[in-house]
């Protein structure tokens, strides 16, 4: 199960055509607005001062369900819904925080929802799903989940599928498009990649309302498909969950839809398991929030890239949820990262 080998999948996307149009962004963040918090703009005085940039970061970990997968399974549901064909049961397949969006929405809009993940995902994502009123389905492993939730779509269960979706990624966008308005003005954003769902919204939303902004993906090193598909030209992925302290970012591969944003980004940055736990630790301590380990891994990212800088750089930081279980927070805090101030 913790099988690093990768195995070469498919190739990419190249019709230009298939990308959306960055006016769905706006669209989605009108549907799904009078459902989400509408989260925050955060930064860090200290951090600030030590680093010599301003970082900004936006706070969908407090966001409902704990994440910004909300966003993209609202958009998703209420435009079938304004079409009327919302269905009557659904399924998803998840590494926890898209299947605590999809339950909670399921729970609002009256649909009989299935989730399957591997028992391995964190407990807090698993009591989240059942506590929303989702049937739970464990497995041992992702591939496992993935083909159960295709077994039950070909029955005629309509799958939520996280990120190949053109109105789960109009969805996630929003988080980056509310940031623009809200005034971020980045010179540059950082948004992890699990499947590729919120880098691909962030990318349309920056057509939108900051097309000069350099827009980079980051993940962890141990799963590093998306990092090697951009830089090989193809879809690469892992035939085994990569188990990253980083749960959200353990996808096997991104979708051909998301790949072809993806090739539009700057760069991509890998960041190591000691990064992402150290920039875990002081994000919380900075911001006084909850901060889980994914949504850490951008600032990890941000901070290689102001190494480079040689003026005075706005960053924005797509921090992307905070749910942590009991055992997760253990690793966590094992070593105190706090005694190394962070400087460039």
């Amino acid at each position: 199960m913790s099988s690093q080998a990768s195995v070469v999948l498919s190739d990419p996307l190249s019709t230009a055509s298939s990308l959306l149009s960055p006016e769905m962004v706006i669209a989605a963040s009108k549907r799904i607005a009078p459902f989400i918090h509408r989260t925050p703009l955060a930064s860090s005085e200290l951090l600030n001062q030590w680093l010599g940039h301003d970082i900004i970061f936006k706070m969908e970990n407090m966001q409902k369900s704990g994440s910004f997968k909300i966003r993209g399974a609202l958009n998703a549901l209420l435009t079938l819904k304004e079409q009327n064909c919302l269905p009557e049961k659904m399924v998803a397949f998840s590494s926890g925080n898209h299947a605590a969006a999809v339950a909670k929405v399921g729970k609002l809009l009256g649909i009989d929802t299935t989730i399957i993940m591997p028992s391995f995902v964190s407990k807090v994502k698993q009591h989240a799903t059942k506590g929303y009123g989702a049937k739970l389905i464990l497995t041992d492993t992702r591939p496992q989940a993935e083909a159960m939730a295709a077994e039950l779509q070909a029955k005629g269960v309509w799958l939520l599928h996280p990120y190949d979706d053109d109105t789960v990624i109009a969805g996630q966008g929003t988080a980056c498009y509310e940031s623009l308005e809200d005034g971020a003005k980045p010179d540059a954003i950082f948004a992890v990649c699990g499947g590729g769902g919120l880098l691909s919204g962030t990318w349309l939303a920056a057509q939108l309302l900051a097309p000069q902004a350099k827009i980079f993906g980051c993940e962890p090193t141990l799963g590093n498909d998306a990092t090697r598909s951009f830089r090989s030209g193809h879809i690469v992925g892992f035939d085994a969950t990569p188990m990253t302290i980083a749960d959200g970012a353990r996808t096997l591969k991104v979708a051909q839809r998301t790949f072809a944003y993806l090739q539009k980004l700057d760069d991509f940055y890998e960041v190591d398991e000691q990064d992402i736990l150290y920039w875990t630790q002081w994000l919380q301590h900075v911001l006084k929030a909850v901060v889980e380990p994914t949504a850490a891994v951008p600032m990890a990212a941000a901070f290689a890239w102001l190494k480079t800088q040689t003026q005075k750089r706005r960053v924005l930081v797509m921090l992307s949820g905070g749910n942590i279980d009991t055992t997760t927070h253990q690793k966590i805090w094992e070593k105190d990262y706090l005694a190394n101030v962070p400087s460039l």
